[in-house]
């Protein structure tokens, strides 16, 4: 196995935060990106971070219990012990996406391994890694789904999970239409061991399936055995009740928390950036649990009467301290939004760092007054951004070095590359002669064009036109040329589509679409530390691993 580091900027829509981001090391002392992160990515300064928490012994206690359900081993057992005797935690989450959902989940949780063990023995303070299963959002379609590729394409299946309602979608329990779907899966797997590990965690008990959260969970666990990932889900009473702090707090005082993150987002545009999560007046940081139908609704603040703000969620209204008294009777009606997570996240976990993706790490420009609210100035949690990666399998890795494509290159259509390589393919006799061409011809153009121009503004602007279509011209007998090598040399045509289907499927970033497990099918469980090993190398861009 060998490593390549490339530029995040290799992969496309990178946003403009997020670079800035990486390159937090780089920047003046007092810059802004600084002041809303906290602590640079790579030097290290995060580590001897976190805060222990007040109830570590129900911490643990409640995790111990999910460790059961989940089937956890002993390494995951070890560690939610050491959370009991004060170690901190390295934290990272996901939604739970149908048999685990894409590779990127998995770096996520392989990151966080290897950051746990860095500040592990650069303190001599125990860290342990803590995988946040994302169980209360309500978009079951988003979750309902997993890619995997065959030999000439990629095949996203979905079991079609129906509710009646936007309900949290962890508590979704599939019915049969999944056993359909676990077939399709281990035939794609080729009936690896993986494959069996889908049917013991999705598969029915007591003629009942386990719900998409109990499946994910087990599913992680098994994947992170020998690694000790601490899995959990906080949907449970117990859970919120531990962090009812935070979520009295968006109640009491959200109005002043909404005006914080509508200044900080226009501090964000007026600095070039954009605001990951929009915030408008009246809104809230909160969803609430319908009482009658289960249905996730957000909270609205409307007028105030007497002093008391109101609050709307699902058609029914709600004062200030009836939500108070949901949240000290039934606290988990009540969640946070993607903003608000992390601070809840933070007041149950003794958080040393947090690792995200870049959607995540642009959110925490937001989330960052948000944390000196309600845990005062100075107290915002690092986050970390999670391994970014392309696994070169290696037919793919000998293919992409027999013609001659970087990673850069990949990222196009099938149909880019094979131009690409079938100009490659010309002879040298036959570029030369085409570069010349094109060099002669642009020159000439744009000599005539300034001289015509000069003579007479339309005469300028009809040169410029016919210009143009001398280029189009020109352009084409490359792609002419270039496609009659490709007919010759029809295996560059394979090789081009082999190379895009496994590195920019669908033209998006393999880590975001080909599911995890299609990896661990063919590479087994040791993947999974070999990915350790490469994230504790921290690339500061995206890496290709040449399996």
């Amino acid at each position: 196995m060998s490593v390549e580091c490339f530029p995040i900027t290799v992969l496309p829509h990178v946003s403009q935060i997020y670079r800035d981001y990486l390159a937090m090391a780089e920047s003046a002392g007092d810059s802004a990106i600084r002041r809303w992160y906290g602590a640079e990515p790579f030097t290290g300064r995060w580590i001897g971070r976190g805060e222990p928490v007040k109830d570590a012994g129900a911490l643990a206690d409640l995790l111990e219990k999910q460790a059961v359900e989940f089937g956890a081993g002993d390494a995951a057992k070890a560690n939610i012990a050491k959370l009991r005797a004060g170690a901190r935690a390295v934290v990272t989450g996901q939604q739970v996406v149908l048999f685990g959902g894409p590779l990127l989940t998995i770096l996520k949780a392989a990151t966080a391994v290897a950051r746990a063990k860095e500040a592990t023995k650069a303190t001599g303070v125990e860290h342990v890694p803590v995988f946040w299963m994302a169980t209360e959002d309500h978009d079951l379609e988003e979750v309902d789904q997993v890619s995997l590729l065959t030999k000439s394409s990629v095949e996203t299946l979905r079991a079609g999970l129906k509710v009646a309602r936007a309900v949290p979608v962890g508590g979704v329990v599939p019915g049969p239409e999944l056993e359909a779907v676990l077939e399709r899966a281990s035939e794609l797997l080729e009936f690896a061991p993986v494959s069996e590990w889908l049917r013991e965690c999705y598969g029915p008990e007591g003629g009942r399936r386990p719900s998409l959260a109990l499946a994910f969970g087990r599913l992680m666990a098994k994947i992170f055995a020998e690694q000790g990932l601490v899995v959990m889900d906080a949907a449970s009473r117990e859970f919120h009740a531990l962090g009812a702090s935070t979520l009295r707090y968006a109640i009491e005082h959200a109005a002043e928390l909404q005006d914080a993150l509508i200044a900080r987002g226009e501090e964000l545009v007026a600095r070039g950036y954009h605001a990951q999560v929009l915030v408008a007046e009246g809104g809230s940081m909160l969803f609430l649990l319908d009482e009658a139908t289960g249905e996730r609704v957000a909270l609205r603040r409307s007028a105030s009467v007497d002093g008391d703000a109101q609050w709307k969620a699902g058609g029914r209204s709600y004062s200030t301290a009836e939500l108070i008294a949901i949240l000290e009777t039934t606290p988990e009606r009540l969640s946070p939004n993607a903003l608000l997570r992390p601070v809840f996240q933070d007041t149950l976990l003794p958080t040393a760092a947090y690792v995200g993706g870049p959607a995540e790490i642009a959110y925490f420009a937001q989330s960052a007054v948000l944390y000196e609210a309600i845990f005062g100035m100075g107290r915002i949690t690092p986050v970390l951004p999670r391994l970014s990666a392309t696994l070169l399998e290696p037919a793919i890795a000998t293919v992409m070095d027999k013609d001659e494509v970087q990673l850069p290159d990949a990222m196009t259509t099938a149909e880019a590359l094979a131009q690409r390589l079938g100009a490659r393919a010309m002879p040298i006799e036959g570029k030369r002669k085409i570069a010349a061409v094109g060099n002669a011809v642009e020159t000439e153009l744009n000599a005539l064009t300034e001289y015509l121009a000069g003579m007479d503004e339309s005469l300028g602007r009809s040169a410029e036109v016919s210009g143009s279509k001398m280029r189009y011209q020109m352009n084409r007998l490359r792609r002419m040329a270039a496609t009659f090598e490709l007919q010759k040399e029809a295996s560059l045509r394979k090789h081009a589509e082999a190379i895009v289907l496994n590195v920019f499927p669908g033209g998006h970033p393999q880590e975001r679409v080909v599911a995890g497990v299609w990896f661990m099918a063919r590479y087994g469980d040791g993947l999974v530390e070999k990915l350790v090993g490469v994230a504790g190398n921290q690339c500061p861009g995206h890496v290709v691993v040449r399996l």
